[in-house]
């Protein structure tokens, strides 16, 4: 080469490193770059060594193509630089990558119509016999026997849904729930085909095994299939439809009973179940807990599923409401049975409260998770809230059938304004909350709702027209649709994910627990005013007939004869007010529980990292 080409190559060499291209990066600076990077690790402190190495890691990249930006010296326009993670990663955001995670489009709407519909049958369940148990035991010759087709199904749905919090905890989610399904579906047919009042007593028991996983389960795979910032709107609608079984109960019941037969509401539940247990089977239900395998899970099993303590716990849950059957019923309430099943539940839980302090976070209920304030404050409002529901539920249908004297269907029809009340601003408040980020107002502004709209019940009288009880139930069901799905909202978005089961099994049988508790309380309450008010309003009419007649009013008029009848009437509107003071009471602890849930915000947040902790991160 001539010896001006190489001075020329050799200014040109130098030119370039004086005035290097900011387009342009050898693979030597990229590695002296990187060996820089490696130094700074290698020199950092040992407790700067893991943030040193986070960085690094996060630095590696190669520039290809210049990047777009405005130099301040030369007011020149560059060419944006494309940037491609050496370690092989993308330009995703970190909540797009944990949106991944989550059931998307069809499948989210698979989930949620299959989960919703569930809630609509173990909804449907509890009121859908209401019309049918006098044709069942005209049937099976069994009134002593009524009772019980209520209490077996409640009875073993209680005393299992703590452990469902284990199940679901430890073992595979969307199993779980088939298998819980199931034993529902499997329920029913016994049900259904009882050629006896056992065999049909059985059937309610074994379905009421099945639905102690059905619920807490329901909201378990929401909680894993939705992001946490869409949940509110979700469970706003989970919660708004499944409610309506409630009232279409009374009114599918009544239709079956009438025009085809009584077992068509237990057979009701297997093609509609099949058809959920179909869909759910077909979707990836994403387990955001490490569970062990099966064969560590059976090998543990005692421990890892707390067995000790369901076993005292469940003696003391059957107790108590067997004390809640009996007492007034077969037994008075002061009798030595009744009193001796008291004991025992109080006895019995007081030893599980004991087990359970003990095993610490291994527990069934773990101990650590309730002393949180937001889940038991969650609780409370959970239990009185589900009492007002089921008192309303329960007493509003005897008021049309007693005192207005509608028929058992009409009445039916009658609470629909509460319950579609209840549906409508229930999609409207999960909409909200997702907006705003706050549920207290909501819990807040519903449970004092609730309890007006409840007070204002009492106002009314045999002879009240249709408007104010429609307003009034307007009224209770908005501020229902308010606050119901707060507990559960609160609870999800406050806790690590595998913490979530144990919580949501507490919450639903809490909630079932004080329906439970209400409905009972207020069935003392009727009847003692009754006894009170029957003399007042109805001179010469013995307290007990009226009592023993039954609830529509044509009973009770062949009971006391149509003279008598106004003074019954007016006494049976008397004796409700007082429950509906109750259900009032009740309503008011659900506001006052609601002020300690605390202002936490759940909008979806770039630095959001609760949901994907664990309860060793929180260190509980």
């Amino acid at each position: 080469m001539p010896e001006s080409a190489t001075n020329l190559t050799d200014c040109s060499i130098l030119h370039n490193e004086l005035h290097p291209d900011p387009h342009e990066r050898s693979e030597t600076q990229i590695t002296l770059d990187t060996t820089s990077k490696e130094k700074q690790v290698l020199d950092a402190g040992p407790e700067e060594e893991q943030s040193s190495n986070k960085e690094f890691e996060g630095q590696r990249i190669i520039d290809l193509e210049p990047e777009k930006r405005e130099d301040s010296s030369e007011g020149t326009l560059q060419e944006p630089e494309l940037k491609i993670d050496v370690d092989g990663g993308d330009s995703t955001s970190p909540l797009e990558k944990q949106d991944d995670e989550y059931a998307k489009g069809i499948m989210l709407y698979l989930v949620l119509a299959a989960l919703t519909i569930v809630y609509f049958l173990i909804m449907l369940d509890n009121t859908i016999l209401a019309t049918a148990i006098p044709y069942i035991t005209d049937e099976f010759h069994s009134l002593l026997d009524v009772g019980w087709y209520g209490s077996a199904y409640q009875l073993s749905s209680s005393a299992l849904q703590p452990l469902g919090g284990k199940v679901y905890s430890k073992l595979n989610s969307k199993w779980s729930f088939i298998t819980y399904l199931v034993l529902f579906e499997v329920g029913s047919v016994i049900c259904g085909a009882a050629s006896s009042s056992i065999m049909l007593i059985i059937g309610r028991a074994i379905a009421g095994i099945g639905g102690s996983g059905l619920l807490n389960g329901a909201l378990i795979i929401l909680n894993s299939c939705v992001a946490p910032h869409r949940q509110p709107a979700l469970v706003g609608i989970f919660m708004g439809i499944g409610q309506l079984g409630i009232a279409f109960g009374p009114l599918i019941g009544g239709a079956f009973t009438e025009y085809v037969t009584w077992r068509w509401c237990f057979y009701i539940n297997l093609p509609i179940g099949a058809v959920v247990a179909l869909v759910v089977s077909f979707i990836r239900v994403p387990d955001h807990i490490v569970k062990p395998s099966i064969r560590e899970v059976f090998n543990r099993a005692i421990i890892d599923f707390d067995l000790p303590g369901f076993a005292l716990f469940a003696p003391a849950a059957i107790q108590f409401f067997l004390a809640l059957q009996y007492g007034g019923n077969q037994y008075a309430w002061d009798s030595s049975e009744v009193i001796g099943l008291f004991c025992g539940a109080g006895a019995t839980f007081a030893v599980w409260l004991i087990w359970n302090y003990y095993q610490g976070d291994n527990a069934m209920v773990p101990y650590t998770m309730m002393k949180r304030r937001i889940v038991w404050a969650s609780c409370v409002a959970g239990l009185f809230l589900g009492g007002t529901v089921f008192v309303t539920a329960y007493y509003l249908p005897i008021y049309f059938q007693a005192v207005l004297a509608y028929s058992p269907f009409q009445s039916g029809v009658n609470v629909l304004p509460n319950l579609l009340s209840l549906m409508v601003f229930g999609i409207i408040t999960g909409g909200l909350m997702q907006k705003l980020g706050y549920y207290t107002p909501f819990i807040l502004l519903g449970t004092a709702l609730n309890a007006v709209g409840c007070g204002l019940l009492s106002l009314l009288t045999p002879h009240s027209s249709p408007g104010p009880w429609i307003g009034y139930q307007i009224l209770m069901g908005t501020g229902r649709g308010f606050s119901m799905s707060v507990p559960f909202l609160a609870v999800q978005n406050s806790l690590p994910k595998d913490l979530i089961p144990a919580a949501m099994s507490t919450l639903v049988f809490l909630q079932n627990f004080g329906a439970a508790v209400m409905v009972i309380l207020s069935q003392t309450i009727l009847t003692n005013s009754l006894i009170a008010l029957v003399p007042r309003d109805a001179p010469g009419v013995d307290p007990q007939v009226v009592i023993d007649a039954g609830t529509t009013a044509s009973a009770l008029e062949k009971a006391v004869g149509s003279a008598n009848l106004p003074g019954v009437l007016w006494a049976y509107s008397q004796s409700l007010q007082r429950v509906w003071y109750f259900a009032a009471g009740i309503a008011v602890l659900s506001f006052l529980a609601g002020w300690c849930l605390g202002w936490e915000n759940i909008r979806k947040k770039a630095n959001e990292t609760d949901s994907n902790q664990s309860a060793e991160t929180l260190g509980i």
